[in-house]
This record gives C-alpha cells, sequence and structure tokens, in this order.
C-alpha cells in the first residue's frame, strides 16, 4: 500500500513538472492536464478505496468485537446470575451450618449431661453392690458364726434336751461321771430295763463339711468300746446338728454286733418314748413274735417317720431361706422398708408346753381332723399318707 501511494505521488510530481512547462492553452496541455486529474482522481479514488477496505476491515473488526462483546455479556449475566445462586446456596449452607453447630452443642450438652448421669448412677450402683456384697459376706459369716456356736455348743444342748426329756418322762439319765465304765465315757445315755443307751453329739471341726460323712462313719466303728459291754444296748446313737443333714446321705449302719442311728436333737424325745415303750412289758422274752414285730415295726415307724421331718424341715428351713435372702437383694429398697416393718409388726406365739400337761393323742387328731375340714372347705387338695403314731 505504501509503494502505491508513493508512486502516485510520482507520478504527480512529473505530470506538475510537464504542466508547468507546457503551455496552459495547448490541446496537450490540457489533455495531460486531464490526465493528471484523472491520474490524481484515480490516486485519490484508490485512497479512497484503501480507507473504505481499511474501515470495512475496521467495521468487521468492530462488528466482531460487538458479537463477542453481548456474548461477554451475556456470558458476564449469566455467570453474576450463578455467582448469586451460589452465594445464596453459600448462605443457606452457613445457615444450616450455624444450625448444626448449635444442635451439635446441645446434643453434645445433653450427651455430656447423660454421660454424668451414667457415672453417678454407676458409681450408685456400684455402691449398692458393694453393700449388697458386704451384707452378703456379714450374713454369711453371720450365719457361719451362728453354725459353729451352735456346733460347739452342740454337746451341752444335746444333754441338758436329753434330761429335760427323761425329767418329762420319768426315765433314768446317766451322765458321764455317773457311767459304770470309767475307761469309756459317752457325753450322755439313758437307762431302760437295766440297760444303758448310748447318745454320742459329733458335730464339725470346721465349716468344711465335705468330710463330715467320713468322720461320721469313722465314729460309728469307734463306738465298739461301748457295745462291747453287756448291760449297753447294741442300738448306738450319734446326734449331729440338724443344718449338717444336707450333706449326710446314710444314716443306719451295721457295723457287726451293733447298730448305729444317726439322728439329730430333734430326733432325740420320739426316739427315747419308742424305747421307754418297750418298759410296758415286764419281760422281753414273754413277747410273742408278733408282739416282737409290732414294737419294731413301731419304732422302725418312729425312726423313718422322724427322719423324714428332719428331712422337710431341713428342707424347707433351706428353701425359706433363700426366700428370704432373694427378698433382700430382689425387692426394691422402698417396698423391703414396709416389709420389715409389717415383719416387725408380726408375732408369732405357738403353744406353750407345760410341764404336767399331757399331750394326748386324740388332741392331735382332732386338730388334724378340723385342718382336714378347712382344707375341704378351701379347696386345698389332700396329700394322701398312711401312718399309724397312735401309742
Amino acid at each position: 500500500m505504501e509503494y502505491i501511494i508513493l508512486a502516485f505521488i510520482l507520478f504527480g510530481f512529473v505530470g506538475l513538472a510537464i504542466y508547468l512547462k507546457k503551455p496552459k492553452s495547448s490541446p496537450e496541455y490540457q489533455l495531460e492536464e486531464k490526465d493528471a486529474k484523472i491520474l490524481t482522481l484515480e490516486i485519490e479514488l484508490s485512497e479512497r478505496n484503501t480507507i473504505i477496505t481499511n474501515l470495512n476491515k475496521q467495521l468487521e473488526i468492530a462488528a466482531a468485537r460487538t458479537e463477542n462483546f453481548d456474548q461477554i455479556r451475556i456470558e458476564k449475566a449469566t455467570i453474576e446470575e450463578r455467582l448469586a445462586i451460589v452465594e445464596r446456596e453459600r448462605n443457606t449452607l452457613n445457615n444450616e451450618i450455624i444450625a448444626y453447630q448449635k444442635a451439635e452443642e446441645g446434643r453434645q450438652k445433653e450427651v455430656n449431661k447423660n454421660i454424668a448421669s451414667a457415672l453417678t448412677l454407676q458409681e450408685s450402683l456400684e455402691a449398692e453392690k458393694s453393700r449388697l456384697n458386704d451384707e452378703r459376706v456379714k450374713e454369711k459369716e453371720d450365719v457361719l458364726k451362728k453354725m459353729k456356736l451352735k456346733w460347739s455348743d452342740h454337746e451341752k444342748d444335746v444333754q441338758n434336751h436329753l434330761q429335760l426329756i427323761c425329767r418329762n418322762n420319768v426315765i433314768t439319765y446317766v451322765s458321764q461321771e455317773d457311767f459304770p465304765h470309767p475307761r469309756n465315757k459317752p457325753d450322755s445315755s439313758i437307762e431302760i430295763m437295766d440297760q444303758l443307751i448310748v447318745f454320742d453329739a459329733k458335730s464339725p471341726a470346721n465349716d468344711d463339711l465335705s468330710n463330715f460323712p467320713r468322720y461320721i462313719k469313722n465314729q460309728t466303728e469307734t463306738l465298739k468300746k461301748y457295745a462291747k459291754h453287756d448291760n449297753v444296748k447294741n442300738d448306738l446313737f450319734l446326734v449331729i446338728p440338724s443344718n449338717t443333714l444336707e450333706v449326710i446321705n446314710q444314716f443306719h449302719y451295721n457295723v457287726g454286733d451293733y447298730n448305729v442311728y444317726v439322728i439329730t436333737k430333734d430326733a432325740l424325745e420320739p426316739i427315747v418314748l419308742s424305747l421307754k415303750k418297750i418298759e410296758e412289758y415286764e419281760f422281753a422274752d414273754k413277747l410273742s413274735p408278733e408282739e416282737r414285730d409290732n414294737v419294731c415295726r413301731i419304732i422302725g415307724k418312729f425312726a423313718h417317720t422322724t427322719k423324714r421331718r428332719i428331712q422337710i424341715d431341713e428342707f424347707f428351713a433351706r428353701e425359706f431361706l433363700d426366700t428370704l435372702t432373694k427378698a433382700g437383694s430382689q425387692l426394691p429398697r422402698d417396698i423391703l422398708e414396709n416389709v420389715i416393718k409389717f415383719e416387725n409388726a408380726e408375732k408369732l406365739n405357738p403353744p406353750i408346753e407345760k410341764r404336767n400337761k399331757k399331750i394326748l393323742t386324740k388332741d392331735l387328731k382332732q386338730q388334724v381332723d378340723n385342718l382336714e375340714k378347712e382344707m375341704q372347705i378351701r379347696e386345698i387338695p389332700k396329700i394322701s399318707t398312711q401312718t399309724d403314731l397312735d401309742l
């Protein structure tokens, strides 16, 4: 483009020089002047075309820029709209975060409160558990202490009870000092029809009852020192504490020339009364075989009934103690306190035994009949039994 403009300028200068040299009135001059004008006009036209071309290009560039600007403006508007949406979402999320943070703080406070309550409850339960364990340990220690105390006084208790039975039934009681064989002296003995009946008290040495049955079995063999005497009856009795019955599984031992019966203090009176019944016969050798069988049957019935009663009492004693223990550990505190209040308000008054008043069999039978009638009225099923204790 620059070269073309330069050429036009040169041609202009040449034409101007020719024009100045020739006379203006000549035809050549006029023709040249016209040619110069045409050339000038062509140059100007070319320049105008170039300018128009450039302007068209600039216009195209401007139009392109205008289209890009509109697109950018649209994109800007879109971006601004999306930015506004994002801003709103961000604000919403910020609000949710703040709400979650507040909820989390409240939940954390509640959790801490629950943890504190749980720790307090756990400490309370641990303290209650420790207290209950201490109570159980104390109860066991008290029971063991009472058992040991009972065992330590067992021999003296048996002697006193046997003396009382003998006094009430006019039977001769023979103490250790009065036993006719000085080298062998049992704890207690009685005399019936010129025969000495030995009652030897035995109790555990400690709270371990696992060896007590073996100890009793060994003691049955040592009773031979009493049975070897002619005036000693060959039926001998070992009297054990009632709270050791649960470990005893054998109550009769046939040791050659004599028999040993394992009984408790509660069985002393019926056994002594059964033995005393023999005194009603003046001479034992005059008894008929049927009478001898009757005597043996009665004594055997007494022995069996006594053992069963002891077993039943011991069973229910353990059941009652277990129930009391469960009541003390499983009942709610407020209910247990009310139970203790009612318990302290209760009082049982069993019949009082009077020294000179006999306990008649017919009165006992009448009481049993009345009890059976009461059971029928209350529709309590009756347990069928066959006993003949009418002496």
